[in-house]
Formats: C-alpha cells, structure tokens, sequence
C-alpha cells in the first residue's frame, strides 16, 4: 500500500512539475484533429479532390457492412479471444473463474453502454463528460418513420448509421474492462468484480473516451469561427490535438493502470513467489492470443469508421507492428533465457497489437514496423525488469503489456505521425489541407494525454476500490482461495478428470 501510494505522489509531482515547465518552452501543436487553420508556419499540401467533394449524407451499404463487420470482430476479440488466452494462463482450478469474468464483464458492460455510457461518451456535454441526449439509446430511432439517426465519420459529408457506432465504442468498452481482471486474478470475488467493474467503467472510461475521443464530426467546421466553436464543445484532449486512433490511451492504457492498482490493493497471490503458479495450458493462451491478433484488425481499421484507405493503412500496421514485436520479444527471450517460448512469442504479438493502437492510421508502414519492434523489447521488459521493481502480484501481466505498450505506442505516433517519419499528418477541414506536425510539439501533446489518462484511472480505480472493499469485501477467504475459484465461486470444474 505504500507502494501504491508513493506511486501515487510521484505521478501527482510529475503531472504538476512537468506540465508548466514543458508549456512555456513547447507550444502546442498549430493543427491537430480539432481541424484548426493551418498558421502561416504550418506545412500544408491539398487534400486529395475524392475528400473535397461533398456528398449527401446518406450511409454507404460498404461502410455500414464493414462496421458492423469489424464489431464483430471486436467481440471475438473479447469472447472467446481474451477470455481463453487469459484462462490458459491461469492455474487449473482458477480456469472457469478468468472465464466467467471476462464473459460477464463483457455482458454487464454492453448494457450499460446502451443504458447511459454511450450518452455519457459520444454526446454533447462539457470537455470531460457528455450528457444525456441518448440515455437508454433514444433519439436514434424512429418508430414512425423505421429511419435510423447518423453518425459522422471523418470525412465530411460521409456518415454511418449511429446504431453502428453505437455497438461498435460498445465493444472497445466491454474489452477496456475486461483486461483489468488480468491483474489480479485468482484472487478477487466475483461480486467484487463486477462492483469494481461498473464502478471504473461509470467515472473512468467513460470520461477518458470522453475526453479523448468526443468531437462534433468534421462537417461542423465550415468556417474558422464554427471550427472554434467546435473545438470548445469537444473533449478536453480532443481539444488539445491528442492522437489516438484506436484505444491506446482510452482502452490500453486506461485499464492497465486500473489493473496495477487493483494488484497493489487485493494483495499479492497465497504463495505467490513461493510456489509454482505457471499457466495450466498453454495451447489455449496460444488460440486465445491468435483470436485476439485476427479481431484486433477490427479494433484498430474498424477505429477509421470508413471502408477506406485509412482503414487499409491501420490494417496493414496491425499485421506488420504484431508481426514485428513477436519477433523481437523471441529473440529478447533467446538471448536473455536462452531459449524462445511460446508464451514469449505470444505476449509479443499483443504487446505490439497495444503499440500501435493509438498509431495505426496515423503512421506509414515504416513506423509501423519501429513501433512493433521497439514495443516487443520494452514490453519484455515490462514483464520482467520493471514487474520486481513495482513489486505488485499483476498475475497476467496486463501493466506490463498493456500498459508500458500502450504509453510507448501513444508517444511514438507524435513522432512517426510526421511526414519526414513517413506519417500522414492531419487534415485541416475548414481550409481543407493536410497538414504536418512537429515531432517535438506533438510529441508533448501525446504526453499530456497518457499522464492524463494515467491519474484520472489511478485515482478512480483506488476510490472504486477502496468502495468495493468497504461494502462487500474485495479477496475471497484463504481457504477459497487455495481450493480455486471454479468450486468456490462458480461450483464448477474446468477438467472433470
């Protein structure tokens, strides 16, 4: 708990000494997704005549089949993906317990996405949280007229219906909550779990998908004055140019600090260092990571919201990054252990899947490639060096992956975002103009985002928490816990042999 703590003040010291210092010496990027008009300094060339045209909005049948196509994936993603690649890593008597929660979790959460999460994230409000526009999804459809209400992509004049949208940010959110019970798994009642669950979902994801990913759509910048207006009426990230295109701040990052958190304060495993806790099955983590590496093409090229090349340039870093991050987390294995393993080769493909997640449609193939590399060594790391300096029981390593992958993946598309790195830049929609960022500037940005996200989950995960433990009680009895939580908590066995 003093760990937790010092951590705590460490991040509190870092956001406040940090923050000013770097603001006097870095303005902040002249352009980002907030569509502001490009300074005379900024580099601008035009955006190609297919994004200039206006066109009616009406939902393409290509694009709704691709979202609806690309949700899911997301799901597979979740379930069985997430579920089996978490349950092989657990012991055998704990197998069905890593099941039934990440399948309730995923349950829970869908519904209250459509009963208040959805208007809380994806609706007018203020820079942190929305409103209540669609509480209990109204408003999208008509009964009278059977027509379904639109929502904007990043094209202008390009829209899908919202009911697709709707299911598809439903999914990021089912999976976001769904990581955490990596870390402390083994250990926690299932009541607690969903407590928590609700909890951190309500005043932790919600608000950051708020904050990061909630605009007014790109037809709303006509002209400077409504661009600026606007930008005011988005996120608080969004307003300050954060990048990220699929989740690596909202998703990845998000869960992983709840997770750690979670791991300080339920208390390492009985025997954790002591005996023998290695994954009960191996071949199911191996189907499991591999459901999560197909799905994930959903996640990230699903993200541009358009069957586009956008979306083929995510999908192609999705393969090339998780290719590339397998790879170097095996040869980081052979070199330091002396043999390769599959479990190695495996955390590897997700930790690169994590890196470039915020990255994927603002990078060309090139930083695509770096960043799996990159993400494969600094994530073996993060299982291995930084784990015993945290000291905290982060059973499925989900800080370690997730976490450090996801703060590498969100800093790192500020710098490959750029055009001499072979990025894309972003597009100025009232001039209607790419334009460039700065390494430097962006970069700074990018950093404002993750230590954001980084307090905002600590603190909300340590309140949830500590409400948790003081009404019904976080860890299962001693005895519960030895015998597994498939009998005990489930009444059930995963193997009846």
């Amino acid at each position: 708990m003093k760990k937790l703590f010092v951590l705590f003040a460490l991040l509190g010291m870092l956001y406040g000494l940090v923050v000013p210092a770097f603001a006097e010496e870095i303005a902040p990027a002249a352009a980002s997704t907030t569509a502001q008009a490009a300074t005379a300094t900024d580099t601008v060339k035009p955006v190609p005549a297919a994004a200039t045209h206006v066109v009616a909005p009406t939902p393409n049948k290509g694009d709704t089949a691709w979202m609806l196509t690309a949700t899911l994936l997301v799901i597979m993603m979740s379930i069985p993906g997430l579920a089996l690649f978490y349950g092989g890593l657990v012991r055998s008597k704990n197998m069905l317990s890593i099941l039934m929660q990440v399948f309730a979790i995923f349950a829970l959460i869908i519904v209250l996405w459509a009963i208040y999460g959805y208007s809380l994230a994806f609706t007018e409000g203020n820079a942190f949280i929305g409103g209540f526009d669609r509480l209990f999804l109204k408003g999208i459809f008509d009964p009278v007229t059977g027509s379904v209400a639109n929502a904007a992509t990043f094209s202008k004049g390009v829209v899908i219906p919202e009911f697709a949208f709707v299911v598809f940010q439903a999914t990021f959110a089912a999976i976001a909550v769904a990581l955490i019970v990596g870390a402390f798994a083994e250990r926690m009642k299932f009541s607690a779990v969903l407590l928590f669950s609700a909890l951190w979902f309500t005043f932790a994801y919600v608000p950051i998908a708020h904050m990061v990913w909630f605009w007014m759509g790109p037809d709303a910048y006509t002209s400077q004055a409504a661009a600026d207006t606007a930008t005011a009426a988005s996120g608080w990230l969004f307003q300050k140019g954060a990048l990220d295109f699929a989740g690596g701040t909202v998703v990845h990052i998000n869960a992983a600090v709840a997770g750690l958190v979670g791991a300080f304060m339920v208390g390492k495993r009985i025997g954790y260092g002591k005996e023998p806790m290695a994954p009960h099955n191996m071949v199911m983590t191996m189907i499991g990571g591999s459901l999560l590496w197909v799905g994930w093409f959903g996640f990230n090229a699903g993200s541009a919201l358009e069957a586009s090349g956008t979306a083929t340039l995510a999908f192609v870093n999705t393969l090339v990054a998780t290719a590339a991050a397998a790879l170097t987390w095996t040869l980081a294995e052979q070199l330091l252990k002396g043999k390769p393993s599959v479990l190695g080769a495996v955390s590897g493909a997700v930790a690169g899947l994590v890196a470039i997640t915020p990255a994927c449609g603002w990078v060309g193939i090139g930083g695509g490639l770096i960043i799996g590399a990159l993400a494969g060594v600094v994530c073996f790391w993060g299982v291995t060096g930084l784990k015993k300096l945290l000291g905290a029981d982060d059973a499925l390593d989900v800080f370690g992956i997730h976490g450090i992958g996801g703060i590498l993946g969100a800093l790192l598309t500020g710098v490959f975002n750029t055009w001499s790195m072979g990025g894309t830049g972003i597009v100025d929609y009232v001039n209607n103009t790419i334009v460039d960022t700065t390494i430097r500037g962006q970069v700074w940005i990018q950093a404002q985002a993750v230590l954001t996200t980084i307090i905002w989950s600590a603190v909300v995960a340590f309140v949830c928490y500590k409400i948790v433990d003081m009404t019904i009680g976080l860890r299962v009895k001693q005895e519960e816990e030895r015998e597994g939580l498939d009998t005990t908590s489930h009444g059930e066995r995963a193997y009846n042999f």
